[in-house]
């Protein structure tokens, strides 16, 4: 169906996605090939080996394209899929590709397989778009679940703040932000580690493996008779019950179909909370531990049957796509009431526009009206001034003639006046121009004089320049000089600092000679006086020795060193030499 193929391609999408380590929307053959024969032998379909080579026979050069891989994966791979194969096990084949390369596990408190649940919700309930995310409604949605499975109290507020916080992530998140969101347990604070888990195992049970219930009851046996305790576990199609709850050793399936009925049983055989499925080739009774238990799974396993007769897909799947179908509903009603508003915008821009070019001719006209009508008030003032002026004009002329008449009169007798001034004027002017040409003749022989003090100035600055250039050398030279007799003064300070630190160098040498030397002395003294006791000693040690020899048939001679210990002439030789060893020692002192 579209709806599983939908939810094949989500966790394929992942795998892909993760093979694409540059993020370039392509894979390389040789990693397809992987993925894809991983694929057919998790969906148990026969592998088709040539059929990727033939596929892409045109590229064998670089990568393969998302888009080149789709319709291989819908011709070879989905197109074949049979409702055969452990979804469970796909999904976790797909996981194992894309989840090392995506998960921190150091602040997570989930485990490996928690995250692998929650990744499998999130393909549930994520939108049927790519990249894949899921939005705010069905975070609170799994959200909720989890809590109510975990027996905690949903916080709604707590929520909203988190929404607020999520509106700057474009309300929505990755598959792996909301594993880290459960992860980081902020939601589930005050649970200890165990109940998350068995929460997330809950949900993941209900909306992946679609198990309406499940629980221990007895069940009685087919060839024996006897009542034996299972594990139930209902589906929508199927109760499957098993040893325990582990799920490890499975012992059968009633399969549930249309035409099946279950049916509530009075007590017997020492039973009690009884009641039937029956099928079309066998009946199971089953009993439940109390009263409140058997009225659950008799409602179960009835919404179950009905489900069946009406083509009904699970109430959580039904109550998803109601979700997705309201939010697109929504959407379209938002885009409408956007589209709506953007149309009325326009009109009321096109109004406003309409309203102000009214506004504005309105304006002119009245600007227009003022104008014509300051000119015609204008005009009026005007004509007024001006006859008034030629009222007061005629007047001041009137006026003028009279003043003009009286005038004549004293301007004649000024006029006279100013004669005999200008005359005086004259006569003073030629005397300043007579001084004006005195001084100028003055100015004219102070200018030279000027000139020719300027020039010799000039030559003496020049004089004084070369003076003080000649000085400023000689004061270098002696500078140098100075410096150099300076120079040398130091170094023979040096040397001379030198010579006395060698002097006192040789001084203290010579201190040291002298002392080694009468250590010398010393000990060549002592090596005297001993070597002189020691010849001593070894006088006397010789005097003590004796030489057997055979001895003479003579008379034998008795000496101080026993009877016959020499002959006559080595006594004679031995005396001499002791005698000689004896003086010696008084010659050296």
């Amino acid at each position: 169906s579209g709806v599983a193929r939908d939810e094949l391609l989500k966790p394929i999408w992942h795998a892909f996605t993760a093979l694409d380590v540059d993020r370039s929307g392509k894979v390389s053959k040789s990693q397809l090939k992987v993925l894809s024969h991983n694929l057919c032998t998790v969906m148990k379909i026969p592998p088709d080996p040539v059929a990727l080579e033939e596929h892409f026979k045109d590229d064998d050069e670089g990568p393969v394209s998302n888009q080149g891989y789709m319709p291989y994966l819908n011709r070879f791979i989905l197109d074949k899929v049979q409702d055969n194969f452990d979804r469970v096990d796909f999904n976790k084949m797909c996981w194992t590709l894309c989840a090392r390369k995506n998960i921190s596990r150091t602040h997570l408190l989930i485990s490996e397989e928690d995250a692998f649940k929650v990744w499998c919700i999130f393909n549930f309930l994520s939108e049927d778009k790519y990249p894949l995310v899921i939005v705010a409604e069905e975070i609170e949605y799994f959200l909720r679940k989890l809590t109510e499975a975990m027996g905690g109290n949903w916080i709604q507020e707590k929520f909203n703040a988190y929404k607020a916080q999520l509106a700057r992530k474009q309300n929505c998140l990755s598959a792996w932000e909301l594993i880290e969101l459960v992860g980081m347990g902020h939601f589930s604070k005050g649970m200890d580690r165990q109940t998350l888990s068995m929460g997330i195992n809950e949900v993941f049970q209900e909306l992946i493996l679609d198990v309406f219930k499940q629980g221990y009851m007895m069940k009685k046996g087919h060839k024996r008779k006897n009542w034996t305790e299972r594990w139930f576990v209902l589906r929508p199609s199927s109760i499957s019950y098993y040893v325990s709850e582990d799920l490890k050793e499975k012992k059968g399936d009633i399969v549930l179909d249309r035409n099946c009925c279950v049916e509530s049983l009075p007590d017997k055989e020492g039973k009690k909370c009884l009641f039937i499925v029956k099928c079309a080739d066998k009946s199971f009774e089953i009993s439940a531990s109390d009263k409140k238990k058997k009225h659950e799974w008799i409602q179960a396993i009835q919404t179950c049957l009905n489900l069946l007769r009406l083509g009904l897909p699970s109430p959580h799947r039904e109550a998803r796509q109601k979700r997705r179908e309201l939010r697109r509903k929504q959407q379209a009603e938002q885009e409408e009431l956007e589209d709506q508003m953007k149309r009325l915008q326009a009109t009321n821009e096109n109004r406003q526009h309409e309203l102000e070019t009214l506004r504005k001719k309105l304006e002119e006209a009245a600007a227009k009206a003022a104008r014509e009508e300051r000119m015609r008030l204008q005009t009026q003032v005007e004509l007024q001034d001006r006859y008034r002026m030629d009222l007061e004009r005629e007047k001041m002329v009137r006026q003028e003639m009279e003043q003009q008449v009286a005038q004549k009169s004293s301007e004649l007798e000024q006029y006279l006046q100013r004669v005999h001034e200008l005359e005086d004027m004259y006569r003073l002017l030629e005397e300043a121009l007579e001084d004006e040409r005195q001084a100028r003749q003055d100015a004219e022989a102070v200018r030279k004089l000027q000139a020719r003090l300027l020039e010799e100035e000039a030559s003496k600055r020049a004089e004084l320049e070369h003076m003080h250039l000649q000085q400023q050398r000689a004061i270098f030279r002696t500078e140098a000089e100075k410096q150099e007799l300076r120079n040398e003064r130091l170094a023979k300070e040096t040397a001379l600092q030198g010579a006395m630190e060698q002097l006192a160098l040789l001084e203290s040498e010579r201190q040291g000679a002298l002392e080694q030397y009468q250590e010398v002395m010393k000990k060549l003294e002592d090596a005297t006086n001993k070597t002189q006791s020691w010849k001593n000693k070894v006088a006397h040690q010789e005097g003590l020795i004796r030489l057997i020899q055979p001895g003479t048939k003579g008379p034998q001679k008795i000496t101080n060193w026993g009877p016959s210990a020499f002959t006559e002439a080595e006594l004679n030789v031995r005396e001499k030499n002791w005698q000689e060893k004896k003086n010696r020692p008084a010659q050296t002192q």
